[in-house]
């Protein structure tokens, strides 16, 4: 055999292991692909609903040194529309519930953020405190005590009667969205 045949066997033999190579790492990836599934929950929680079938709120009463009324109720009906639009579970009003959320606002808080040349607040921020128990009779590792807070800014120019409602309402969607993962999203 020529050196010109050996060199074009050895090519070949080096060709053939790494087909065989990446055969192998083939058949291992799809038997990898197949044998994993990704499962995704499209309502958004981690709840076994064979065993969790029913959910109950107490009223989230103001505990903040400044108070402004209607966040109360605000603040308590996004919590519960969420629950009902993200979940499977029965609110019923009863201690008895297979899941409870119970809690206080404790705190609504304007602070200046932003200073201008004149040595006033151009920017203000109002602050919203919420204290969530979050209780799970089934098991209670999975109770929660925590608070949560958010916040949204706005132009000093503007009074805050005039951006309460709507501020009031962003906030509370955020609040409701960390709660929501906090306890029933279980992420």
């Amino acid at each position: 055999m020529t050196a010109y045949g050996k060199v074009t066997e050895r090519i070949m033999a080096v060709m053939a292991r790494r087909c065989r190579a990446v055969a192998v790492a083939a058949v291992v990836a799809m038997a990898a692909a197949v044998s994993c599934s990704i499962s995704y929950k499209m309502n958004g929680a981690a709840l076994d609903y064979s065993i969790y079938k029913t959910i109950s709120f107490s009223d989230f009463p103001i505990r903040a040194a400044l108070v402004y009324p209607p966040l109360q109720q605000t603040f308590e009906n996004k919590l519960m529309d969420m629950v009902t639009r993200q979940t499977r579970l029965r609110v019923i009003d009863s201690s008895n519930s297979d899941l409870r959320i119970e809690g206080e606002i404790t705190g609504y808080n304007l602070s200046p953020q932003a200073v201008n040349e004149n040595a006033y607040a151009s920017q203000t921020r109002l602050t919203i405190t919420v204290r969530v128990k979050f209780i799970n009779s089934k098991d209670s590792s999975q109770d929660v005590d925590q608070t949560f807070s958010a916040y949204r800014d706005f132009s000093s120019d503007q009074m805050l009667t005039d951006v309460q409602d709507e501020l009031c309402s962003q906030i509370s969607d955020e609040l409701t969205n960390l709660i929501f993962n906090a306890t029933l999203g279980n992420w």
